[in-house]
């Protein structure tokens, strides 16, 4: 992994009274519980059709997040998880050599798992969440997908080869058995073909799967979405799944999204779920945002993410 000087590049506040995530996040006096990675890959992205740029999105995200203040209303508790999460750079990819850089990802995610760690992705193009899952297979551990996305994405392989729309067909149809169920929630309409919506239709009907439409969803349906999964659970979220008025900086953009406060809420619920053990976030494109601004949206997706994780740990004390 190439693991750059970050603290030197965003630590932002000498101000003892007024850290920043920048300023915490490289405490290394804490216990670790949480890795970053970015996964800085759009190979599938290109390999599918789709507007190159993703491979840049880890430190855009990283750079808007580490600005960002701890949650003041949490007390120390969110300050102190940011502080136990360790920012293990980034995966490269070898030329247009996806398949080893995913399997890269794989091997750190099953490391942090077998530690008892919470692995969080930056991706890179939806290729991501393949890499993610192969950590699930190198360590022999079911788990459940749960991906919030404009397009279902499982499409199979062109040429043999993965891409930005298979990644969840790779893991349901992977010769380790390990994937135990896949759900999608966001999607459009028109962008899922019957053939597809065929195959989730036969997930369901063998209770290995769901899907929701992007109409379909309110708090109330999100909070049920968790409720209903069978844990271990990863979670994927596309930033794609927002319209393009929202998020600008993606490969696909969406000119009919979820609105920002579900999404958010989807995001919280992850971190307050104890069955989610994993995150990754995928397309964010820089080379499409306009001033940051889907960077600083995907940062406000881990900031509700990380404040799920401080009522996680409420509600286990």
């Amino acid at each position: 992994m190439q693991k750059n000087n970050f603290k030197n590049i965003y630590q932002l506040s000498a101000i003892s009274n007024d850290k920043r995530i920048g300023d915490l996040i490289y405490d290394d006096s804490k216990v670790k519980r949480i890795a970053l990675a970015g996964f800085c890959c759009d190979v599938g992205v290109v390999r599918n059709g789709g507007r190159a740029g993703a491979a840049f999105a880890p430190d855009y995200i990283r750079k808007a997040l580490f600005k960002m203040t701890p949650d003041p209303v949490s007390g120390d508790a969110f300050s102190d998880l940011m502080a136990s999460v360790e920012d293990d750079g980034n995966i490269i990819v070898d030329g247009n050599n996806m398949e080893v850089a995913q399997e890269l990802l794989g091997s750190w995610v099953g490391r942090q798992l077998e530690k008892g760690i919470l692995p969080i992705i930056l991706g890179g193009g939806h290729e991501t969440s393949f890499g993610h899952f192969l950590g699930y297979a190198a360590t022999g551990s079911k788990v459940s997908i749960l991906n919030w996305d404009a397009h279902a994405d499982i499409r199979e392989n062109k040429n043999s080869k993965g891409h930005s729309g298979s990644p969840f067909r790779q893991a349901l149809e992977h010769q380790s058995g390990l994937c135990q169920s896949y759900t999608v929630a966001g999607l459009k309409r028109h962008s899922i073909s019957r053939v597809h919506l065929d195959y989730l239709e036969g997930l369901v009907n063998k209770q290995r799967g769901g899907y929701y439409f992007k109409g379909e969803l309110n708090r109330r349906v999100i909070d049920h979405i968790y409720e209903r999964q069978q844990g271990p659970v990863m979670v994927t979220m596309d930033l794609d799944t927002l319209s393009q008025q929202l998020a600008p900086g993606v490969s696909a953009p969406n000119p009919d999204g979820l609105d920002l406060g579900l999404w958010l809420h989807a995001a919280y619920c992850a971190g307050k779920s104890p069955k989610v053990v994993s995150l990754d976030l995928v397309e964010m494109n820089p080379k499409f945002d306009t001033d940051n601004h889907t960077a600083r949206i995907a940062a406000l997706t881990l900031w509700h993410f990380f404040r799920g994780i401080t009522e996680r740990d409420k509600q286990n004390k």
